[in-house]
């Protein structure tokens, strides 16, 4: 493989830089497990984004 990795959207495996097309794709990762753990870190960037004030709309538009 090569120096980078990519999460698979579509087959929920790991690979390099000869893959799917990039809109199938998550990455580039520094490592293969980097790119395994890809939908956990998706799940945990949306779960502070819904909890940053500052991009939370329905806090500002409830007054």
């Amino acid at each position: 493989m090569s120096d980078q990795y990519w999460f698979n959207l579509k087959t929920h495996e790991v690979e390099g830089d000869d893959g799917a097309r990039s809109a199938d794709r998550l990455g580039p990762y520094d490592s293969a497990e980097e790119a395994a753990r890809a939908l956990d870190k998706v799940a945990e960037r949306n779960e502070a984004w819904d909890d940053d004030p500052s991009w939370n709309d329905e806090a500002s538009s409830e007054g």
